[in-house]
């Protein structure tokens, strides 16, 4: 349900709405912006309770269409993926899929992209080669935020960076503050991007995958300090508090259940290190490791701010070029927050450019609040994360509770651009998409749901919406059954009491992966960043 911010007088709506409808089909097109977060949980921004300062953030919340109910693949490459191609997976005619800025190139848009790439298996081979955009710059996986100036770096998982194809070290980048920080540095390049794209007086395409506030935790020295206090209350505390603004937010349904606090159970990745992956309650923490685990917390938030910031600038770009009113923003997320034991080093604190740490799980918990679970996970604090629709001259503020997933990006878009899907490419036919159209919700109307809604990383940790119903399973271990609408954070597991129904749902799902050939890995060897 569509909730306005502001309710018109009926007649002048459906008058705006006739006259949008024959003034549409002559304009140009609108710009899109967009602008993915990566391990960014729920709950970690102040328009859905977070006490992190994201006003930039918050504006594309307030001034556009906020999705509550916004699901995507729970991990970088998965979701990756869908975005770029409206598949959830590999399936029958999956060699021959079309991407989204591949599409928009061909619409006539000018298309520009500034941050990371991640892909896997299918998707990896398909799409790591191919270069869709005008002028990108881009890296692959994971690499620190602070870089020598010479590019080099001795942890395992540096990446380049390449400016159109060809390797780029910080020294040789324009970067309008020292030293490098990635998130500033990569704002940089999309405000110069954005500034040649409008000069070609074609409609422009930018996608801005940041790797904030993905790990290792590195932050600038002055963002670390806003925050140095502020999380010694404990993640009990804190995730309290984020629970009690999202209810006076309207950020979370009003019937939500806080989720209890819980541990990183993912035999996955094998939990190995002390305490990182387990709940302990704050209070019962010596006074010392306090200390350290709130400063994990701060750099975080303070890398949050810093990706507000460089939305802001991105927003304020616009605004200058005086094509605001005319740019489709989307802000997303590609999954929840991140429990990962990926430390390399305890004895070098968060923070710094010689650190490489990562959130204890209690603080990603704190990040999903009030979901289940984390990164990877089917469960909804791993699938749900925040979704933004600003484009002033269409979509009215307000907030939808209706369903909607990642795969359904690449047709919304194809459609406010004003161009199709095509059923075949270069004589062979095309994937049928998994996603659906969402203008209709833009338009403060609404859609059938499409069927499955798929999510979760792998087999072992799947998640799929049928309607109110959704089954989802840890681990490989049996499926579990939740009604959604009843029981938005899982916390009454339906499957014993409803059997039939289950097997039922379960057979739904199985007979999609046949009538579409669909390869839906398992994934047995520890996940990759």
């Amino acid at each position: 349900m569509r909730k306005p911010l502001l309710q018109p007088p009926r007649w002048s709506t459906l008058a705006l709405c006739a006259l949008l409808a024959g003034a549409l089909a002559h304009a140009r097109p609108p710009n899109v912006v967009l602008i993915l977060a990566d391990d960014l949980g729920y709950a970690d921004i102040s328009a859905h309770g977070a006490e992190i300062h994201t006003p930039h953030i918050d504006s594309l919340a307030t001034g556009g269409l906020r999705f509550t109910s916004f699901y995507n693949m729970a991990k970088c490459e998965t979701t990756r993926a869908a975005l770029y191609t409206g598949l959830v997976a590999e399936k029958r005619h999956a060699a021959n899929a079309q991407t989204l800025p591949e599409l928009l190139k061909g619409a006539g848009y000018h298309t520009v992209m500034v941050g990371k790439k991640h892909f896997r298996d299918w998707a990896a081979d398909l799409l790591i080669e191919r270069r869709p955009f005008d002028e990108a710059l881009t890296f692959y996986g994971l690499t620190p935020y602070f870089e020598a100036a010479d590019g080099t770096w001795n942890g395992e998982w540096h990446r380049p960076f390449l400016l159109n194809g060809e390797e780029l070290v910080p020294s040789q980048m324009e970067l309008e503050r020292e030293p490098f920080y990635q998130t500033d540095a990569f704002t940089d390049y999309a405000l110069r991007f954005l500034d040649r794209a409008h000069d070609t007086g074609k409609p422009f395409y930018l996608y801005l995958p940041y790797h904030a506030p993905h790990y290792p935790l590195q932050a600038r020295e002055e963002d670390i300090a806003r925050y140095r206090d502020t999380y010694r209350a404990g993640w009990d505390v804190i995730r309290a508090e984020r629970f009690r603004r999202q209810r006076e937010l309207g950020a979370v349904p009003a019937n939500a259940r806080l989720s209890p606090p819980e541990g990183n159970i993912n035999r996955f990745r094998e939990p190995y290190r002390g305490e990182i992956y387990h709940y302990r309650p704050w209070a019962e923490i010596d006074a010392a490791e306090q200390d350290v685990l709130a400063l994990e917390m701060a750099v975080f938030a303070a890398m949050v701010d810093r990706l507000d910031r460089n939305v802001g600038r991105v927003l304020d770009r616009l605004q200058a070029l005086g094509v605001e009113d005319d740019t489709l923003v989307l802000f997303l997320a590609d999954n929840g927050s991140c429990p990962y034991d990926s430390n390399e080093d305890f004895a070098i604190p968060p923070g710094g450019p010689g650190s490489f740490r990562t959130l204890s799980a209690a603080w990603a918990n704190v990040g999903n609040t009030p979901y289940r679970y984390f990164k990877q996970y089917g469960h909804e604090g791993g699938t749900r994360t925040p979704f933004f629709a600003r484009w002033p001259a269409r979509i009215q503020p307000g907030t939808t509770d209706a369903p909607a997933h990642i795969a359904d990006v690449l047709p919304t878009v194809l459609d406010i651009a004003g161009t199709a899907y095509p059923a075949t490419a270069a004589g062979k036919p095309t994937p049928a998409l998994d996603g659906a159209s969402l203008l209709p919700v833009l338009d403060g109307g609404s859609r059938p749901q499409p069927e499955p809604m798929i999510s979760g990383f792998t087999e072992r940790f799947r998640a799929v919406r049928m309607g109110a119903w959704k089954i989802v399973r840890v681990n490989g271990e049996p499926w579990q059954l939740y009604h959604l609408p009843s029981d938005p954070t899982e916390l009454d597991d339906r499957a014993a009491a409803e059997p039939a129904l289950l097997e039922r749902l379960v057979g739904r799902y199985e007979a999609w992966i046949r009538e579409n050939d669909a390869v839906m890995p398992l994934y047995d060897e520890v996940a990759s960043p």
